[in-house]
């Protein structure tokens, strides 16, 4: 039988193995400017922005409606979450059948929720609104409290409502501090702060005392319609040469 020689299967020399190429590092992007570090506003430009505001609107008004201090207590707090708009359409028709803690609670929960149901959250509100009614009745004499402990200790109503209360209905030098006031004290550099407090702290110090009646109403209404969320106007912004926002468009 004749020998079957098998030729030898060459090997396959293996690939050199790639070196995985060196990772470079992607430049890190600048770190915002924080504005705790900008410059302070100094008393005099804080009193020229504020000089700007009272001769654009010497008599600023809150947006939401009421006829007495109760109505305004029952619409702050019906306005957490809710547009003053919202709020509007809803209480033209309730406060006039229930201007009074009195007539609130003979008006009761039930009903109170019909004319409240267009408002975000409003079996919670309606509930509320009964109870400090009730309050109001019980422990103040049927009277909106004077003092911010007074109001506070009130259902449904916190440190907002009561410095709205105490100064649209009081004359109170107060400093109510919403989404707005919020982010016009922090973006202009105005009055920093990672807490509604700390704005509020910060702009009762620095606004001077001449101003305080209506200041907050000036930044709430400069926040709603100028100083925008998305897209400020910086165009047309009264203090846009005195803002320290980085971003701002002029």
């Amino acid at each position: 039988m004749a020998k079957i020689t098998r030729k030898p299967v060459p090997r396959k020399t293996p690939a050199p193995k790639k070196r995985p190429k060196p990772a470079v590092a992607k430049p890190r992007a600048p770190a915002k400017k924080s504005l705790k570090a900008t410059k302070p506003w100094t008393p005099a430009e804080i009193h020229e922005a504020f000089s700007r505001f009272r001769k654009a609107n010497p008599e600023p008004k809150g947006e939401l409606e009421h006829v007495n201090p109760f109505t305004l207590l029952v619409a702050v707090v019906l306005s957490a979450q809710a547009t003053d708009a919202g709020v509007n359409k809803a209480t033209r028709a309730l406060f006039e059948v229930a201007d009074t803690p009195q007539k609130m609670l003979d008006l009761g929960e039930e009903r109170l929720r019909e004319y409240i149901k267009t408002i975000g959250l409003y079996r919670t509100k309606a509930k509320n609104v009964i109870a400090l009614s009730a309050k109001v009745l019980s422990e103040f004499g049927g009277e909106v409290p004077r003092t911010r402990a007074g109001i506070e200790s009130l259902p449904g109503a916190g440190r907002k409502t009561a410095n709205v209360v105490l100064n649209m209905a009081f004359g109170e030098h107060t400093m109510a501090v919403d989404t707005h006031v919020f982010r016009v004290g922090n973006r202009t550099g105005l009055a920093p702060g990672k807490t509604p407090l700390e704005v509020e702290l910060g702009l009762e110090k620095a606004i001077p005392a001449e101003f305080m009646l209506h200041a907050h109403h000036w930044l709430i209404l400069h926040g709603r319609y100028t100083c925008l969320a998305r897209k400020p106007r910086c165009e047309v912004c009264l203090i846009n040469d005195l803002c320290r926002w980085p971003e701002k468009t002029v």
